[in-house]
């Protein structure tokens, strides 16, 4: 008889507070291009706040991305290691790196083209070892121009890098390098400026000196690079893009 109450109570209280499921979670690892900003920052916005809201409610997204980070020292600070310890199967990671390992000039972020490769290689195979789904996505490119008014490849030594092992170890990839470069020739050198954080003097009390920033976006600017991205999930047939939001249709 007790047993039997005991079943009963299980199934009533199963009915009353049925369990979550658990949701795929979006890690992004990365650096300044993709992550979080403060509001001080305003209106500089990594692609992956907007990213945020492409999703249905089955879906969370990780924003691990931070200023100034290469592969090397996001995983000499812990990142990596924080990232790992929620992963679990059916989630995804997005890497993008490249800004910051590249630049020679700072020794506390340059990575060699050897480590880049070889912490790729990591980012990869850890990941798969927690039965998430890693995503290679090479540098965002930065606003340049040349005088015939072409826009030129800011990461000419990084982003083969990427796609050698995206290749080596049959990585789904998203070229966002191209991708974005594309995006500011069809704007036009002018118009691109608009895509990223670019002030004159007293436009914004963030910025009352003004700012020319070639390689951290705007809202809008960060806005179109993630909605690349989303396309691009689409392009690859992940089973993430089953979750993206879909509209409400009005009857």
């Amino acid at each position: 008889m007790f047993r039997h109450f005991l079943l009963a109570s299980y199934f009533l209280f199963a009915f009353l507070f049925p369990m979550k499921e658990d949701k795929t979670t979006v890690f992004i690892i990365g650096d300044s291009t993709a992550a979080n900003k403060l509001t001080r920052a305003y209106p500089e916005t990594g692609w992956g706040m907007p990213f945020t809201y492409f999703f249905d409610q089955s879906v969370t997204v990780n924003n691990l991305a931070k200023n100034g980070r290469s592969t090397r020292t996001f995983l000499s600070e812990g990142l990596w290691t924080t990232a790992l310890s929620t992963m679990k199967k059916g989630d995804y990671v997005f890497i993008q790196f490249g800004h910051n390992d590249e630049s020679k000039e700072k020794v506390d972020r340059y990575t060699t083209p050897v480590q880049y490769k070889e912490n790729l290689t990591k980012f990869v195979n850890e990941a798969r070892a927690k039965q998430a789904t890693p995503i290679l996505i090479t540098p965002v490119s930065r606003r340049k121009f040349d005088k015939e008014g072409k826009a030129l490849e800011t990461h000419q030594e990084y982003t083969p890098l990427v796609k050698e092992i995206a290749a080596k170890l049959t990585v789904p990839l998203i070229d966002l390098d191209e991708k974005s470069r594309a995006l500011y020739q069809q704007m036009g050198e002018e118009n691109s400026k608009l895509l990223f954080l670019q002030l004159q003097a007293n436009e914004h009390p963030n910025y009352p000196e003004g700012k020319v920033d070639n390689t951290h976006f705007s809202e809008l600017g960060a806005r179109k690079i993630a909605q690349i991205v989303l396309q691009e999930i689409k392009n690859l047939k992940l089973p993430l893009a089953n979750q993206v939001v879909k509209p409400i249709v009005k009857k």
